[in-house]
């Protein structure tokens, strides 16, 4: 036990084991529902969704123990959302590219992420970024999940006329959301430890008394062998030969990078990491997420990347890799115990996501709203997060729109060199989104 506290620095941080072990958990229940959408989602382009059910769960569980050990950050990995769909629906479905060579070509990005962070372009990047944004960027995140938590517990749908609307409280299942929000707003504001996590539980007895959830017929399953998808990566690497598989490489390579990267400021800036406008142990936690993305592809996965979830852990305390051990742990008997994993819904999770939200929009307050050159692309990170329903896209706007505003402010000189080629590599990475 000295030696866990002593190697995970659990003093320092004024953390314990059990709050620790609590964040682990929620932020696991809070990422759990990946298990399910990644196969779902994945399963579009052809593969076997078993097989990408257990190596959806055991690239978490790898990527997220090492971001754990090595970083000692209280951040999960998983398959990130948005990438998956581009790889069933744009490359396999969209292009015609078979699931084995758009895996490879996932392969191939995460060899080229770990040159780039070996040479620590990377965590060059992260720190240059100005302190204004970095505070948008943790506050759009927050926006960006509490919309997805709405999304998720059905209190905003699709609308014809006006993009989103107010969902319909005729459906049972909303009331689940609605339910846990409220249990678990009234449990933050009396301060009751692990308010987050116990909302959750809450939300989910309350939707199997009302009948919304079904308990399981199984406690235990043998988790689905990963054969089909192993090694496919590797084994056509020799397809990408052509400009078109080279620019979905690019895409991987970019969309992947500036989501891991805004996701981890955001995060950072949450726990309270952050130290002089820089993230510490900043090389070590990109390593950890590119070599999760490697692991991943061999696997037979989309893209590995921090998740914003984790913010919930973070929320209910968690603040080193001990935190992360634990979600590792827990990915590793989910393969065993996936049908309990049918009682926490989407439903039962929005609120963590929604209240998580709150607490990050909470950045906002430290962002010079009064110099306009900072306040638009800071507000333009915010809102394009949530409304292009991507981190990248959303940084994209903003660390394009910088430059120009501070150009227009007179303030040139404090544009730095790598705040001017994040300018051109940004109009280049929208033009390739779009190409």
């Amino acid at each position: 036990m000295n030696f866990i506290k002593n190697y995970f620095q659990l003093d320092q941080y004024h953390t314990s084991v059990k709050v620790e072990f609590l964040a682990g958990l929620t932020t696991f229940i809070s990422m759990s529902y990946i298990l399910f959408v990644n196969p779902s989602v994945l399963g579009a382009s052809g593969m076997n969704t078993g097989a990408v059910f257990t190596s959806t769960a055991l690239a978490s569980a790898l990527g997220t123990a090492i971001m754990g050990i090595v970083a000692n950050y209280p951040i999960g990995e998983a398959p990130a959302l948005g990438i998956n769909a581009f790889f069933a629906y744009t490359v396999c479905v969209g292009m015609h590219v078979s699931w084995e060579t758009a895996l490879a070509a996932v392969f191939v990005a995460s060899i080229i992420f770990i040159f780039i962070t070996l040479f620590k372009l990377r965590e060059k990047i992260i720190n240059a970024i100005p302190a204004d944004l970095k505070f948008a960027i943790s506050s759009g995140i927050g926006l960006f999940i509490a919309f997805l938590g709405m999304q998720d517990g059905g209190l905003i749908i699709g609308n014809k006329s006006t993009l989103v609307g107010l969902g319909s409280f005729h459906n049972p299942a909303i009331w689940i959301t609605i339910f846990g929000l409220i249990v678990t707003v009234i449990l933050m504001i009396l301060n009751v430890p692990g308010a987050i996590f116990i909302g959750m539980v809450l939300a989910a007895v309350f939707g199997v008394i009302t009948g919304q959830i079904p308990l399981p017929t199984k406690v235990i399953s043998m988790a689905p062998s990963i054969a089909p998808t192993f090694g496919q990566a590797v084994f056509h690497v020799k397809d990408i030969n052509s400009l078109q598989m080279w620019v979905v490489v690019l895409t991987f390579l970019l969309v992947t990078f500036f989501d891991t990267a805004g996701t981890l400021i955001g995060l950072a800036q949450q726990a309270g990491f952050m130290k002089d406008n820089k993230m510490p142990r900043v090389g070590k936690a990109l390593a950890s997420d590119s070599t999760a993305m490697m692991v991943g592809s061999v696997l037979g996965t989309s893209p590995i990347g921090a998740f914003v979830e984790s913010s919930a852990g973070i929320a209910v305390g968690g603040r080193t890799g001990l935190t992360a051990v634990f979600v590792a742990i827990f990915f590793l008997i989910s393969m065993i115990f996936s049908p309990l994993l049918g009682l926490f819904t989407t439903h039962v999770t929005a609120p963590a996501l929604i209240i998580v939200g709150v607490l990050m929009a909470q950045n906002t307050a430290h962002i010079h709203w009064d110099k306009m050159e900072i306040a638009v692309p800071a507000f333009l990170i915010l809102i394009g997060m949530p409304l292009t329903y991507s981190i990248s896209d959303g940084l994209a706007l903003g660390l394009i729109t910088y430059p120009i505003c501070m150009l227009a402010a007179k303030r040139s000189k404090e544009i730095t060199p790598m705040m001017w080629l994040l300018f051109f590599v940004f109009i280049f990475f929208l033009w390739v989104l779009n190409f």
